[in-house]
């Protein structure tokens, strides 16, 4: 079926919005808590307005919850296929207007940059991993091209994020043999200046200034 590209994306509208709202209360309940201990910084750096991509490191299946809950706005995120058929996640999820994607499948990959792009030019807020999965301690996962292309196609400005500590909360499963919660560590999510698409003249060199941005704000 041919999406009408009039139609606003379902995460810019009202029962994702109350979802929204709903959802990061919880969220920030458990910060304020400190059930889970969680430092925010710059996250000013997210314009108040218009569109805007969200690119952070990917350690922790947590990261989406930690980064999504941490902006101030609706935002969208480009997520793994695999969410959809979780029992309460999918629901929300679906709600919420997030993008499947099947790994190692580049049709699907096609079709979530399509929706990608759908929402940006729909002034929306868009989260998204550019290693593409989950990286465990001490491997290196390239960049997938995604996110360059993205903002160079819709001139769309790049913030980007470095998380820390997820991977501590929850691991990976074998990354320590464990992979079991551990709510006493804390977790920092930094936002960095946003990165404008026209200043590079290729989506290599994004790229390559993106990586480095989030590696200097992972570090701080």
């Amino acid at each position: 079926m041919t999406r009408d590209e009039g139609r606003r994306p379902v995460g810019l509208g009202l029962r994702a919005w109350v979802t929204t709202k709903l959802v990061r209360r919880v969220l920030r309940f458990l910060a304020w808590s400190r059930i889970v201990r969680v430092t925010v910084i710059n996250r000013e750096a997210v314009p108040a307005h218009g569109a805007v991509l969200v690119a952070s490191n990917h350690v922790s299946m947590l990261d989406a919850v930690f980064l999504w809950g941490a902006l101030r706005r609706r935002a969208m995120a480009v997520a793994m296929a695999e969410l959809w058929t979780w029992p309460v996640v999918g629901v929300l999820v679906r709600r919420l207007g997030h993008i499947p994607v099947v790994r190692r499948d580049p049709e699907s990959g096609r079709r979530a940059l399509d929706q990608a792009e759908w929402v940006l030019r729909h002034g929306g807020v868009l989260i998204i991993y550019p290693e593409g999965r989950c990286v465990r301690p001490g491997e290196v996962e390239p960049y997938k091209p995604g996110v360059a292309k993205l903002a160079l196609a819709t001139g769309v400005p790049i913030v980007p994020v470095g998380t820390v500590g997820t991977n501590d909360v929850l691991p990976l499963r074998g990354a320590d043999g464990k992979g079991r919660f551990d709510r006493t560590r804390p977790v920092t999510i930094r936002f960095g200046a946003p990165i404008d698409p026209a200043d590079f003249d290729s989506p290599e060199a994004l790229l390559t200034h993106l990586r480095e941005r989030v590696e200097e704000l992972r570090r701080h």
